[in-house]
């Protein structure tokens, strides 16, 4: 890769050699009088980056200064202030939109992470407007079919979404992605923390899309499709807790579905990848759920033999049983039987 990098400078002519450059003054990078540590920058970087510093304090709109910052981002793609600059040409210019998602295109196949590149695209296809949907959605497809936990991809999928539109076939999109890899937690569970879009993509399509009817509409539906996944894999996380957002902000109808419980005493009763069937039934124990003798027995079953303590009620033993057979979050589980004994003593002095 070096190697071919430095037979292209070698080959590539020199802006101080074009013709169309030469009323151009360069103005060089200012270090200072004694820079401590200079840094060793390619002839070519150096030159590209005087030439754009000069059309730069110039503010030259013209096709060769959006030529230049062509090949300034070539040099360093990361380069803010000439992404922003190009951003001002190309609307000075008015100049190909479409042309400009391909050439980003181009560059994201070098560095797809580029924080600057992803600005830029959305600043590109907000412009567009709706005419910018099918080739972006196209895009982020062909980004997660490489890498399907890529936060800017996934970020510039629902941006677009939302600002413009291209719901249509989004939870079939969905679901082709965990037909594909059930284990998929970007595609269940994908959280933006810097996003205004803070949910799982699935439950953000199911809750936002206009063609879909809202999360009450789709419930039924997804919550028999959450069942399904979670006993092919009860071992998946994600699904859990996806089942458990698809009640947000109704708890009582989440502890009375008898979809929950029984998913719940299906898997407990098969004695294999349990940790979360057993965590989800302590969290419905919590909330009120009144488990009949089955659930007894499910749970006593799953006791380890070398466990000898007796606990008052199943809540207890749950948390008992966790913490030998989840002993990564051990400690946490101590902390939840803690808990559920400071309850029943507040109870008791009532």
């Amino acid at each position: 890769m070096e190697s071919d990098l430095q037979e292209e400078e070698h080959h590539r002519v020199r802006l101080s050699q074009r013709p169309e450059w030469s009323d151009v003054t360069p103005v060089p990078q200012d270090d200072g009088p004694n820079p401590v540590v200079p840094i060793a920058y390619t002839q070519e970087f150096t030159e590209v980056m005087d030439y754009f510093r000069a059309i730069y304090l110039a503010d030259e709109r013209s096709p060769r200064a959006l030529a230049l910052t062509t090949e300034a981002i070539n040099c360093n793609s990361g380069n803010y202030t000439v992404w922003h600059f190009r951003r001002l040409l190309l609307e000075s210019l008015n100049a190909d939109l479409h042309g400009e998602l391909d050439y980003v295109e181009c560059i994201s196949e070098g560095n797809s992470k580029n924080y600057q590149l992803w600005h830029h695209r959305r600043w590109v296809a907000e412009k567009l407007g709706p005419e910018a949907v099918d080739k972006e959605l196209v895009f982020t497809r062909k980004i997660l079919s490489i890498d399907a936990k890529h936060y800017h991809a996934w970020s510039h999928r629902q941006w677009v979404l939302q600002a413009l539109g291209g719901w249509e076939d989004e939870l079939n999109y969905c679901n082709e992605l965990l037909e594909e890899d059930i284990f998929n937690n970007s595609a269940w569970n994908q959280l933006f923390r810097s996003s205004p879009y803070r949910c799982t993509h699935r439950y953000f399509v199911i809750t936002r899309s206009p063609v879909l009817g809202g999360l009450k509409a789709m419930r039924e539906s997804e919550v028999a499709y959450t069942v399904e996944a979670i006993l092919a894999y009860p071992e998946n996380e994600s699904s859990w807790r996806y089942l458990r957002g698809l009640y947000k902000g109704e708890t009582t109808s989440w502890v009375t579905d008898p979809l929950v419980s029984s998913v719940c005493l299906k898997v407990l009763s098969s004695k294999k990848n349990y940790v979360f069937a057993l965590s989800t039934l302590l969290d419905l124990l919590c909330h009120g759920f009144q488990p009949n003798q089955d659930f007894g027995d499910a749970v006593d079953a799953l006791k380890p033999s070398d466990l000898d303590e007796q606990d008052a009620d199943l809540a207890g033993m749950v948390c008992s049983i966790l913490e030998r057979v989840d002993p990564l979050r051990a400690n946490y589980w101590i902390w939840r039987k803690g808990r559920l004994l400071q309850g029943t003593k507040l109870t008791q002095k009532q």
